[in-house]
Protein backbone atom coordinates (compact mmCIF):
# COMPACT_ATOMS: atom_id res chain seq x y z
CA UNK A 1 0.00 0.00 0.00
CA UNK A 2 1.72 3.56 -1.53
CA UNK A 3 -0.05 6.70 -0.59
CA UNK A 4 0.66 10.36 -2.50
CA UNK A 5 -0.17 14.16 -1.94
CA UNK A 6 -1.88 14.35 -5.46
CA UNK A 7 -3.99 17.67 -7.40
CA UNK A 8 -4.23 21.11 -6.01
CA UNK A 9 -1.96 21.41 -2.88
CA UNK A 10 0.44 20.32 -5.20
CA UNK A 11 -0.20 22.79 -8.31
CA UNK A 12 -1.16 25.44 -5.76
CA UNK A 13 2.57 24.78 -4.07
CA UNK A 14 4.59 24.78 -7.06
CA UNK A 15 2.98 27.67 -8.16
CA UNK A 16 3.52 29.74 -4.90
CA UNK A 17 -0.07 30.04 -4.10
CA UNK A 18 -1.69 28.84 -0.25
CA UNK A 19 -2.14 25.42 0.03
CA UNK A 20 -5.41 24.97 1.50
CA UNK A 21 -6.20 21.27 1.86
CA UNK A 22 -4.59 18.28 0.74
CA UNK A 23 -6.20 15.26 -1.23
CA UNK A 24 -4.39 11.83 -1.09
CA UNK A 25 -4.39 9.12 -3.02
CA UNK A 26 -4.06 5.19 -2.14
CA UNK A 27 -2.39 2.58 -4.60
CA UNK A 28 -2.38 -1.46 -4.04
CA UNK A 29 -5.19 -0.83 -1.40
CA UNK A 30 -8.60 -2.96 -0.77
CA UNK A 31 -11.47 -0.57 1.09
CA UNK A 32 -11.65 -3.73 3.69
CA UNK A 33 -8.06 -2.68 4.20
CA UNK A 34 -8.46 0.67 4.59
CA UNK A 35 -11.90 0.17 6.97
CA UNK A 36 -9.20 -2.29 9.00
CA UNK A 37 -6.71 0.62 9.49
CA UNK A 38 -9.27 2.56 11.01
CA UNK A 39 -10.61 4.88 8.08
CA UNK A 40 -14.03 5.84 7.38
CA UNK A 41 -16.00 5.03 4.07
CA UNK A 42 -17.54 8.16 2.99
CA UNK A 43 -17.81 8.11 -0.79
CA UNK A 44 -21.02 7.10 -2.88
CA UNK A 45 -20.25 6.78 -6.10
CA UNK A 46 -16.14 5.59 -5.84
CA UNK A 47 -13.97 4.58 -2.58
CA UNK A 48 -12.83 7.68 -0.19
CA UNK A 49 -12.08 7.15 3.16
CA UNK A 50 -11.72 9.86 5.96
CA UNK A 51 -8.24 9.68 7.64
CA UNK A 52 -9.22 8.67 11.21
CA UNK A 53 -7.05 11.59 13.03
CA UNK A 54 -7.18 14.14 10.64
CA UNK A 55 -9.92 13.53 8.99
CA UNK A 56 -8.67 14.18 5.22
CA UNK A 57 -9.79 12.60 2.21
CA UNK A 58 -8.33 9.36 0.79
CA UNK A 59 -9.38 7.49 -2.38
CA UNK A 60 -8.39 4.23 -3.77
CA UNK A 61 -6.56 4.62 -7.05
CA UNK A 62 -9.46 3.69 -9.87
CA UNK A 63 -10.16 3.75 -13.87
CA UNK A 64 -12.89 5.30 -15.48
CA UNK A 65 -14.65 3.87 -18.54
CA UNK A 66 -17.51 5.69 -20.09
CA UNK A 67 -20.75 4.00 -20.23
CA UNK A 68 -23.53 6.76 -20.72
CA UNK A 69 -24.01 10.20 -21.37
CA UNK A 70 -23.39 13.19 -18.31
CA UNK A 71 -22.22 13.29 -15.26
CA UNK A 72 -22.75 9.83 -14.17
CA UNK A 73 -22.16 8.06 -17.31
CA UNK A 74 -19.01 6.60 -16.60
CA UNK A 75 -18.11 2.92 -14.78
CA UNK A 76 -16.01 3.36 -11.97
CA UNK A 77 -13.24 0.67 -11.23
CA UNK A 78 -11.47 0.41 -8.34
CA UNK A 79 -8.29 -2.36 -7.09
CA UNK A 80 -4.80 -2.67 -5.54
CA UNK A 81 -3.88 -3.72 -8.97
CA UNK A 82 -4.72 -0.16 -10.45
CA UNK A 83 -1.28 1.69 -11.04
CA UNK A 84 -0.89 5.18 -9.83
CA UNK A 85 -0.11 6.79 -13.56
CA UNK A 86 -3.48 5.16 -14.80
CA UNK A 87 -5.16 6.82 -11.73
CA UNK A 88 -3.57 10.49 -12.97
CA UNK A 89 -4.16 9.22 -16.49
CA UNK A 90 -7.85 9.67 -15.65
CA UNK A 91 -7.43 13.05 -13.83
CA UNK A 92 -8.82 16.47 -15.98
CA UNK A 93 -5.46 18.66 -16.50
CA UNK A 94 -1.97 17.96 -16.40
CA UNK A 95 -1.52 20.75 -13.88
CA UNK A 96 -3.77 18.20 -11.26
CA UNK A 97 -1.32 14.89 -11.97
CA UNK A 98 1.14 14.89 -10.30
CA UNK A 99 1.86 12.90 -7.18
CA UNK A 100 4.32 13.46 -4.31
CA UNK A 101 5.01 10.28 -2.05
CA UNK A 102 3.50 10.66 1.33
CA UNK A 103 6.69 9.98 3.66
CA UNK A 104 7.83 13.41 2.05
CA UNK A 105 5.16 15.18 3.78
CA UNK A 106 5.50 15.87 7.41
CA UNK A 107 3.21 15.27 9.95
CA UNK A 108 1.69 18.67 9.99
CA UNK A 109 1.12 19.03 6.51
CA UNK A 110 4.43 21.00 5.22
CA UNK A 111 6.42 19.62 2.31
CA UNK A 112 9.06 20.98 -0.15
CA UNK A 113 9.32 19.11 -3.35
CA UNK A 114 12.25 18.45 -5.75
CA UNK A 115 11.42 17.73 -9.05
CA UNK A 116 13.12 14.40 -9.42
CA UNK A 117 10.63 13.58 -6.09
CA UNK A 118 7.12 14.08 -8.15
CA UNK A 119 5.61 11.38 -10.19
CA UNK A 120 4.65 13.47 -13.15
CA UNK A 121 3.70 11.38 -16.15
CA UNK A 122 1.84 13.87 -18.09
CA UNK A 123 4.27 16.64 -17.87
CA UNK A 124 2.10 18.94 -15.52
CA UNK A 125 4.96 20.93 -14.69
CA UNK A 126 5.85 21.99 -17.88
CA UNK A 127 2.29 23.18 -18.25
CA UNK A 128 2.46 25.04 -14.94
CA UNK A 129 6.14 26.53 -16.04
CA UNK A 130 4.20 27.50 -19.65
CA UNK A 131 0.74 28.42 -18.28
CA UNK A 132 -1.09 26.40 -19.96
CA UNK A 133 -4.58 24.09 -19.54
CA UNK A 134 -4.06 21.12 -21.14
CA UNK A 135 -6.12 17.94 -20.79
CA UNK A 136 -4.35 14.54 -19.59
CA UNK A 137 -5.65 12.01 -21.70
CA UNK A 138 -8.90 11.37 -24.12
CA UNK A 139 -10.66 9.85 -21.17
CA UNK A 140 -11.38 14.00 -20.47
CA UNK A 141 -14.57 13.53 -22.19
CA UNK A 142 -15.94 11.30 -20.04
CA UNK A 143 -17.20 14.05 -17.67
CA UNK A 144 -19.20 16.62 -18.92
CA UNK A 145 -18.21 18.91 -16.08
CA UNK A 146 -14.80 18.90 -16.64
CA UNK A 147 -16.00 21.52 -18.99
CA UNK A 148 -16.67 24.01 -16.22
CA UNK A 149 -13.77 23.23 -14.25
CA UNK A 150 -11.65 23.92 -17.19
CA UNK A 151 -13.35 26.85 -17.64
CA UNK A 152 -13.44 28.26 -13.53
CA UNK A 153 -9.92 27.56 -13.49
CA UNK A 154 -9.44 29.59 -16.61
CA UNK A 155 -11.07 32.41 -13.94
CA UNK A 156 -8.25 31.34 -11.26
CA UNK A 157 -5.14 31.33 -12.94
CA UNK A 158 -6.29 34.19 -15.67
CA UNK A 159 -2.83 34.41 -17.04
CA UNK A 160 -2.97 30.47 -18.40
CA UNK A 161 -4.26 30.01 -21.64
CA UNK A 162 -6.27 26.68 -22.86
CA UNK A 163 -4.44 24.53 -24.71
CA UNK A 164 -5.84 24.18 -28.61
CA UNK A 165 -6.56 20.51 -28.69
CA UNK A 166 -8.73 20.71 -25.02
CA UNK A 167 -10.83 23.47 -26.30
CA UNK A 168 -11.18 21.61 -29.71
CA UNK A 169 -12.09 18.33 -27.41
CA UNK A 170 -14.76 20.44 -25.35
CA UNK A 171 -16.40 21.61 -28.52
CA UNK A 172 -16.65 18.22 -29.34
CA UNK A 173 -18.10 17.32 -26.02
CA UNK A 174 -20.52 20.08 -26.53
CA UNK A 175 -21.19 19.06 -30.09
CA UNK A 176 -21.91 15.58 -28.65
CA UNK A 177 -24.72 16.80 -26.46
CA UNK A 178 -22.80 16.25 -23.63
CA UNK A 179 -23.01 19.61 -21.70
CA UNK A 180 -27.25 19.20 -22.34
CA UNK A 181 -26.56 16.47 -19.93
CA UNK A 182 -25.37 18.22 -17.33
CA UNK A 183 -27.25 18.45 -13.77
CA UNK A 184 -28.36 21.28 -12.16
CA UNK A 185 -26.55 21.24 -8.84
CA UNK A 186 -23.14 20.43 -10.63
CA UNK A 187 -23.72 23.36 -13.35
CA UNK A 188 -24.70 25.38 -10.39
CA UNK A 189 -21.48 24.45 -8.20
CA UNK A 190 -19.03 25.21 -10.76
CA UNK A 191 -20.35 28.45 -11.95
CA UNK A 192 -20.79 29.89 -8.45
CA UNK A 193 -17.22 28.73 -8.06
CA UNK A 194 -15.76 30.47 -10.90
CA UNK A 195 -17.70 33.99 -10.04
CA UNK A 196 -15.83 33.67 -7.04
CA UNK A 197 -12.39 33.58 -8.89
CA UNK A 198 -10.13 36.22 -9.36
CA UNK A 199 -11.00 36.90 -13.03
CA UNK A 200 -14.70 35.48 -13.78
CA UNK A 201 -15.06 36.76 -17.18
CA UNK A 202 -12.57 34.69 -18.01
CA UNK A 203 -15.01 31.48 -17.08
CA UNK A 204 -17.71 32.77 -19.43
CA UNK A 205 -15.19 33.30 -22.16
CA UNK A 206 -14.04 29.83 -22.07
CA UNK A 207 -17.39 28.39 -22.20
CA UNK A 208 -18.42 30.82 -24.97
CA UNK A 209 -15.56 29.80 -27.63
CA UNK A 210 -16.82 26.14 -26.95
CA UNK A 211 -20.32 26.44 -27.49
CA UNK A 212 -21.06 25.71 -23.70
CA UNK A 213 -22.79 29.30 -22.71
CA UNK A 214 -24.96 29.01 -25.36
CA UNK A 215 -26.31 25.65 -24.78
CA UNK A 216 -25.86 26.18 -19.99
CA UNK A 217 -26.93 30.39 -20.12
CA UNK A 218 -28.05 30.95 -23.90
CA UNK A 219 -29.78 34.10 -22.18
CA UNK A 220 -25.75 35.32 -21.63
CA UNK A 221 -24.77 34.11 -24.78
CA UNK A 222 -27.44 35.81 -26.44
CA UNK A 223 -25.95 39.62 -25.43
CA UNK A 224 -22.35 39.61 -27.60
CA UNK A 225 -23.23 41.53 -30.74
CA UNK A 226 -26.06 43.58 -29.16
CA UNK A 227 -24.73 47.47 -28.65
CA UNK A 228 -25.12 48.53 -25.03
CA UNK A 229 -25.94 52.47 -24.52
CA UNK A 230 -26.22 54.40 -21.62
CA UNK A 231 -26.45 58.44 -20.77
CA UNK A 232 -23.00 59.62 -20.34
CA UNK A 233 -21.23 56.20 -21.72
CA UNK A 234 -19.83 55.10 -24.93
CA UNK A 235 -21.47 52.79 -26.80
CA UNK A 236 -20.09 49.04 -25.71
CA UNK A 237 -21.16 45.55 -26.92
CA UNK A 238 -23.21 44.44 -24.14
CA UNK A 239 -21.16 40.68 -23.86
CA UNK A 240 -18.14 42.81 -23.42
CA UNK A 241 -19.94 45.00 -20.78
CA UNK A 242 -21.34 42.25 -19.09
CA UNK A 243 -18.14 41.12 -18.52
CA UNK A 244 -16.26 43.81 -17.43
CA UNK A 245 -19.02 44.33 -15.00
CA UNK A 246 -18.29 41.00 -13.77
CA UNK A 247 -14.52 41.65 -13.50
CA UNK A 248 -15.60 44.95 -11.40
CA UNK A 249 -17.58 43.15 -9.16
CA UNK A 250 -14.36 40.78 -8.39
CA UNK A 251 -12.46 43.22 -8.28
CA UNK A 252 -14.34 44.62 -5.28
CA UNK A 253 -14.66 41.87 -3.66
CA UNK A 254 -18.37 41.28 -3.70
CA UNK A 255 -20.05 38.22 -2.23
CA UNK A 256 -21.01 35.63 -4.67
CA UNK A 257 -25.11 37.30 -4.85
CA UNK A 258 -23.63 40.34 -5.89
CA UNK A 259 -21.60 38.94 -8.68
CA UNK A 260 -24.56 36.59 -9.93
CA UNK A 261 -27.05 39.69 -10.00
CA UNK A 262 -24.37 41.59 -11.93
CA UNK A 263 -24.11 39.00 -14.34
CA UNK A 264 -28.18 38.39 -14.62
CA UNK A 265 -29.02 42.63 -14.93
CA UNK A 266 -29.18 43.18 -18.16
CA UNK A 267 -30.28 40.11 -20.00
CA UNK A 268 -33.72 41.34 -21.62
CA UNK A 269 -31.14 43.19 -23.71
CA UNK A 270 -30.68 40.15 -25.53
CA UNK A 271 -32.33 38.61 -28.49
CA UNK A 272 -34.87 36.23 -27.23
CA UNK A 273 -37.41 35.03 -29.64
CA UNK A 274 -41.20 36.13 -28.94
CA UNK A 275 -42.67 32.85 -28.99
CA UNK A 276 -39.43 32.05 -25.87
CA UNK A 277 -40.68 34.98 -23.98
CA UNK A 278 -42.98 37.23 -24.88
CA UNK A 279 -41.74 40.95 -25.19
CA UNK A 280 -42.31 42.89 -21.92
CA UNK A 281 -42.66 46.67 -22.23
CA UNK A 282 -39.30 47.77 -20.66
CA UNK A 283 -35.77 45.83 -20.47
CA UNK A 284 -35.95 45.49 -17.20
CA UNK A 285 -39.16 43.16 -16.62
CA UNK A 286 -38.34 41.72 -19.62
CA UNK A 287 -34.59 41.16 -17.52
CA UNK A 288 -36.18 39.78 -14.72
CA UNK A 289 -38.31 37.22 -16.70
CA UNK A 290 -35.62 35.55 -18.29
CA UNK A 291 -33.49 35.70 -14.69
CA UNK A 292 -36.51 33.45 -13.59
CA UNK A 293 -35.75 30.76 -16.14
CA UNK A 294 -32.39 30.66 -15.55
CA UNK A 295 -32.81 30.42 -11.47
CA UNK A 296 -35.20 27.64 -11.91
CA UNK A 297 -32.94 26.13 -14.87
CA UNK A 298 -30.04 25.90 -12.21
CA UNK A 299 -31.61 25.85 -9.30
CA UNK A 300 -30.27 28.90 -7.74
CA UNK A 301 -30.59 29.59 -3.86
CA UNK A 302 -33.05 31.73 -2.87
CA UNK A 303 -31.37 34.83 -1.54
CA UNK A 304 -28.72 35.08 -4.97
CA UNK A 305 -32.12 34.60 -6.88
CA UNK A 306 -34.02 37.46 -4.88
CA UNK A 307 -30.89 39.93 -4.73
CA UNK A 308 -30.40 39.60 -8.48
CA UNK A 309 -34.36 40.13 -8.85
CA UNK A 310 -34.42 43.67 -7.25
CA UNK A 311 -30.88 44.79 -9.08
CA UNK A 312 -32.45 43.42 -12.63
CA UNK A 313 -35.85 45.66 -12.10
CA UNK A 314 -34.39 48.43 -10.29
CA UNK A 315 -30.64 49.40 -11.40
CA UNK A 316 -31.82 52.08 -13.85
CA UNK A 317 -33.83 53.46 -11.25
CA UNK A 318 -30.85 53.45 -8.97
CA UNK A 319 -28.34 55.16 -11.59
CA UNK A 320 -31.10 58.12 -11.90
CA UNK A 321 -32.02 58.62 -8.38
CA UNK A 322 -30.39 61.70 -8.12
CA UNK A 323 -33.14 63.31 -10.05
CA UNK A 324 -36.08 61.52 -7.52
CA UNK A 325 -37.22 64.10 -4.80
CA UNK A 326 -37.80 62.75 -0.99
CA UNK A 327 -41.13 60.84 -2.02
CA UNK A 328 -39.63 59.14 -5.05
CA UNK A 329 -36.50 58.18 -3.00
CA UNK A 330 -38.39 56.36 -0.34
CA UNK A 331 -41.10 54.61 -3.10
CA UNK A 332 -37.59 53.43 -4.15
CA UNK A 333 -36.54 51.76 -1.10
CA UNK A 334 -39.90 50.49 -0.64
CA UNK A 335 -39.66 48.95 -4.15
CA UNK A 336 -36.26 47.47 -2.66
CA UNK A 337 -37.49 46.19 0.43
CA UNK A 338 -34.64 48.49 2.11
CA UNK A 339 -36.38 48.71 5.36
CA UNK A 340 -36.89 45.46 6.21
CA UNK A 341 -33.49 44.31 4.23
CA UNK A 342 -30.58 47.28 4.61
CA UNK A 343 -28.11 44.79 4.21
CA UNK A 344 -29.48 43.11 1.18
CA UNK A 345 -29.87 47.11 0.05
CA UNK A 346 -26.55 47.88 0.65
CA UNK A 347 -25.49 45.08 -2.03
CA UNK A 348 -27.72 45.89 -4.76
CA UNK A 349 -26.16 49.41 -4.56
CA UNK A 350 -22.85 47.91 -4.94
CA UNK A 351 -23.87 45.59 -8.06
CA UNK A 352 -25.42 48.85 -9.14
CA UNK A 353 -21.92 50.37 -8.88
CA UNK A 354 -20.09 47.55 -10.59
CA UNK A 355 -22.82 48.39 -13.73
CA UNK A 356 -21.99 51.62 -13.59
CA UNK A 357 -17.95 51.54 -13.62
CA UNK A 358 -17.99 48.32 -15.95
CA UNK A 359 -16.66 50.44 -19.01
CA UNK A 360 -13.65 51.13 -20.59
CA UNK A 361 -11.85 54.59 -18.70
CA UNK A 362 -14.88 54.47 -15.80
CA UNK A 363 -13.21 51.45 -13.57
CA UNK A 364 -12.23 54.21 -11.05
CA UNK A 365 -15.14 56.42 -11.74
CA UNK A 366 -16.89 57.93 -8.45
CA UNK A 367 -20.73 56.30 -7.93
CA UNK A 368 -22.72 58.92 -6.22
CA UNK A 369 -25.66 56.97 -6.27
CA UNK A 370 -24.19 54.59 -3.47
CA UNK A 371 -23.65 56.86 -0.77
CA UNK A 372 -26.34 58.84 -0.94
CA UNK A 373 -28.70 56.13 -1.15
CA UNK A 374 -27.48 54.41 2.08
CA UNK A 375 -27.53 58.08 3.68
CA UNK A 376 -30.98 58.44 2.22
CA UNK A 377 -31.71 54.88 3.82
CA UNK A 378 -30.40 55.97 7.02
CA UNK A 379 -32.28 58.98 7.29
CA UNK A 380 -35.68 56.91 6.66
CA UNK A 381 -35.16 54.52 9.47
CA UNK A 382 -34.43 56.84 11.98
CA UNK A 383 -38.30 57.29 12.02
CA UNK A 384 -39.64 55.96 14.93
CA UNK A 385 -42.77 54.09 13.08
CA UNK A 386 -44.10 52.77 16.55
CA UNK A 387 -44.46 56.06 17.46
CA UNK A 388 -45.88 57.37 14.30
CA UNK A 389 -48.30 54.15 14.11
CA UNK A 390 -49.83 55.37 17.63
CA UNK A 391 -50.36 59.13 16.40
CA UNK A 392 -52.49 57.20 13.41
CA UNK A 393 -54.32 55.26 15.42
CA UNK A 394 -55.08 57.74 17.88
CA UNK A 395 -56.35 60.25 14.95
CA UNK A 396 -58.45 56.69 14.26
CA UNK A 397 -56.55 55.77 11.38
CA UNK A 398 -56.59 51.74 10.64
CA UNK A 399 -54.53 49.05 8.50
CA UNK A 400 -53.46 50.90 5.22
CA UNK A 401 -53.88 54.34 6.69
CA UNK A 402 -50.98 53.73 9.06
CA UNK A 403 -49.15 52.64 6.62
CA UNK A 404 -49.53 55.87 4.95
CA UNK A 405 -48.57 57.63 8.05
CA UNK A 406 -45.26 56.03 8.47
CA UNK A 407 -44.71 56.21 4.57
CA UNK A 408 -45.53 60.36 4.92
CA UNK A 409 -43.03 60.37 7.82
CA UNK A 410 -39.81 58.72 6.02
CA UNK A 411 -40.75 61.24 3.55
CA UNK A 412 -40.16 64.02 5.96
CA UNK A 413 -37.22 62.79 7.21
CA UNK A 414 -35.57 62.57 3.66
CA UNK A 415 -36.75 66.23 2.64
CA UNK A 416 -35.18 67.05 6.15
CA UNK A 417 -31.78 66.11 4.88
CA UNK A 418 -31.70 68.87 2.34
CA UNK A 419 -29.89 66.48 0.00
CA UNK A 420 -33.02 66.01 -2.59
CA UNK A 421 -35.84 68.66 -4.32
CA UNK A 422 -39.26 69.86 -3.29
CA UNK A 423 -41.24 66.74 -1.53
CA UNK A 424 -44.22 66.80 -4.18
CA UNK A 425 -47.45 64.91 -2.37
CA UNK A 426 -47.61 61.10 -2.51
Amino acid sequence: MNIFLVGGALRDHLLGRPVSDHDWLVVGATPEEMVRRGYLPVGRDFPVFLHPRTREEYALARTERKSAPGYRGFTVHASPDVTLEQDLARRDLTVNAIALPAERVSADGRFDPTPDALADPFHGQRDLRDKVLRHVTDAFREDPVRILRVARFAARFDDFTVAPETLALMREMVAAGEADALVAERVWQELSRGLMETRPSRMFDVLRACGALAVLLPEVDRLWGVPQRAEHHPEIDAGVHLMMVLDTSARLAASLAVRFACLMHDLGKGTTPADVLPRHPDHEQRSVALLQQVCERWRVPVDVRELAEVVAREHGHIHGSGALDAVGLVRLLERCDAFRKPARFAEVLLACECDSRGRLGFEHTPYPQRPRLLAVLAAATGVATDVVARAAQQAGATGPKIGEAIHRARVDAVAATGAVGAVRAP
